[in-house]
């Protein structure tokens, strides 16, 4: 039985809608603000070894595939990784890196467990909250997820999955961007470098 307090929490989840991030986040790919990716398992991030910029490594049925997180593009695949790394495995969760991660080794959040950094150095927050179970909503916040006020001042209902199964979200490293996956595709919401 929830408490007063969780019900009209979960009453305010539930009565807040879907909106475009706030500034200075927005969609990455501003013509489409998914990537499909079917029977996706799990994501990580890598950093690129020249530029620094956020990589983001996806782990489906079909392989890995790398994208540029800054612009959404797929820049390196591999639809037969060796058997042994085809899944993330290890007490880190990682697979091998393709393309100019190669050499490395990606932590990956999803199907298989794991996590990705639900804050930023400077106090962006996402939340993963059910109140409909199973369907999943992301809450970004800039208040450290208090949700005291109403949506749109401190805090966005920035994605709700209700047609495919959640399988992680949160911020890369660097805290410039933000994935959110599911079983069918990547959301990308990213910001310019900040201080």
């Amino acid at each position: 039985m929830l408490s007063d307090y969780q019900q009209r929490l979960r009453e305010k989840f539930m009565a807040a809608a879907v909106v475009a991030p706030p500034p200075p986040w927005r969609h990455v790919d501003q013509t489409r603000q998914y990537v499909p990716v079917g029977g996706l398992q799990g994501v990580g991030f890598g950093a690129h070894p020249q530029t620094g910029g956020d990589l983001l490594m996806v782990v489906s049925m079909d392989g890995f595939g790398l994208f540029d997180a800054e612009t959404g593009a797929k820049i390196a695949r591999d639809r037969n990784p060796d058997p042994d790394d085809a899944e993330p495995s290890g007490p880190e969760l990682s697979c091998p890196g393709i393309g100019v991660l190669a050499g490395s080794r990606i932590r990956i959040a999803g199907l298989f467990g794991g996590g990705l950094h639900a804050t930023t150095d400077d106090g962006w927050t996402i939340d993963v909250v059910a109140p409909e179970w199973p369907n999943h909503r992301v809450l970004l916040s800039a208040d450290g997820g208090r949700y005291d006020g109403p949506p749109g001042k401190t805090w966005w209902h920035v994605f709700h999955s209700d047609y495919s199964e959640f399988r992680a979200a949160g911020f890369s490293p660097s805290g410039r961007t933000l994935v959110i996956a599911t079983s069918s595709d990547i959301t990308l919401i990213g910001r310019p470098e900040f201080d």
